[in-house]
C-alpha cells in the first residue's frame, strides 16, 4: 500500500506532458466544384478531375495538421473535397468569392469564429475583389490563440511598398491593417498568429512590408533564412511568399526546427494546375 501511494504521489506531482499543435498554411490554387467555362472562373481555368481531389486529400491527410489556413477555397463544400469533414471543421468568411481565405480545424480542437477581417478587402463591390481575412479562435491544452488567415494583393511581390501604382499602394494599406489588428491582439494580452499568402517575398527584417507590421509589435516570420523548394526548378528554391508570423509570446512555443515544406512527388509542371502552385507549409507548437 505504501508503494502505491508513493507512485501515486509521484505521478501526481510530475509535470504534465506540454501539448503540441501544428499549424500549416496552404494556398490550393482555385480550388473549386464549378464548372468548367463558370463565368465567374477565368476564362480557360482547367478543372480538377475527381482523381485530382483524391491526390489532394491524401496530401491533406500525410500534412496531418490540427489547423489549417486555406487560401484559394470555394468555401466548405470545396474542403471538404479534400480534408475528411469527420475530422476537420471549416471556418470561412461570409462573402461569395471563389478565392476565399479559411481555416480547417481538427474537431477535438474548441474554436470559434470572430468577425472577418473585412477591411482587407478593399474594393468590396468589385467583380474580382481583394480577399477577407478569416479569423478565428483556437483553445488547446488550455490555451487561448488568435489566428488570421490572409491572401493579399499581388503584384508587389519585391518593389518598395511606396513604388507609384495600385498594388504597392494596395499591399501597404493591407499591412497597415494588420498591423492594427497585430496591435488589437497585443492589447488583450492573446498570443496570435497571421498566417497565409502575404504574395511578398520578403527580405528579413528590413523588407518594407515587416517594417510597416511594426506598429503592431515584435513579429517572428517562421520562413526568415529559409528557401521555398516548392516546384524549385533549375534555379534552385525560391524566395517563400507564403509565411507564417508569429506575435505576442507565441514565438517562444516554436518548436525548433519544426518549420516543413510538404514538395509534391509529381514533377511535371502540368501538375501545377492540377495541385497548386504553392505547397502546404507548417509548424509545431509546444503549448506551455
Amino acid at each position: 500500500m505504501r508503494l502505491l501511494l508513493l507512485l501515486l504521489s509521484l505521478a501526481l506531482a510530475a509535470p504534465a506532458a506540454a501539448a503540441e499543435l501544428k499549424l500549416a498554411t496552404w494556398n490550393i490554387a482555385w480550388l473549386t466544384l464549378r464548372a468548367y467555362g463558370d463565368p465567374d472562373l477565368p476564362r480557360g481555368l482547367p478543372v480538377r478531375n475527381p482523381g485530382d481531389f483524391d491526390l489532394l486529400a491524401r496530401y491533406a491527410k500525410r500534412l496531418d495538421a490540427d489547423v489549417v489556413a486555406l487560401q484559394e477555397v470555394d468555401g466548405p463544400e470545396a474542403a471538404a473535397r479534400v480534408f475528411d469533414p469527420g475530422t476537420y471543421a471549416f471556418f470561412f468568411p461570409a462573402e461569395q468569392d471563389i478565392q476565399r481565405t479559411g481555416f480547417a480545424v481538427r474537431r477535438s480542437l474548441r474554436a470559434t469564429q470572430n468577425p472577418d477581417l473585412d477591411a482587407l478587402d478593399l474594393h468590396p463591390r468589385a467583380r474580382f475583389s481583394l480577399r477577407r481575412g478569416t479569423d478565428i479562435t483556437v483553445e488547446a491544452a488550455g490555451q487561448r490563440l488568435r489566428l488570421l488567415s490572409v491572401h493579399l494583393d499581388a503584384g508587389c511581390r519585391d518593389a518598395a511598398l511606396a513604388t507609384p501604382g495600385r498594388d504597392c499602394g494596395q499591399l501597404a494599406r493591407q499591412a497597415s491593417i494588420l498591423a492594427g489588428w497585430a496591435a488589437e491582439r497585443r492589447q488583450e494580452g492573446i498570443p496570435f498568429a497571421i498566417l497565409g499568402d502575404f504574395n511578398r517575398a520578403m527580405a528579413g527584417g528590413e523588407d518594407d512590408f515587416m517594417r510597416a507590421l511594426a506598429p503592431g509589435g515584435p513579429l517572428l516570420r517562421a520562413t526568415e533564412g529559409v528557401s521555398d523548394p516548392c516546384w524549385a526548378g533549375a534555379r534552385g528554391a525560391r524566395r517563400f511568399i507564403d509565411h507564417i508570423l508569429l506575435g505576442g509570446p507565441t514565438p517562444g512555443w516554436v518548436v525548433p526546427d519544426s518549420l516543413r515544406i510538404m514538395v509534391y512527388a509529381e514533377r511535371d509542371p502540368a501538375w501545377r494546375e492540377r495541385l497548386s502552385d504553392h505547397c502546404p507549409l507548417s509548424l509545431r507548437l509546444r503549448l506551455p
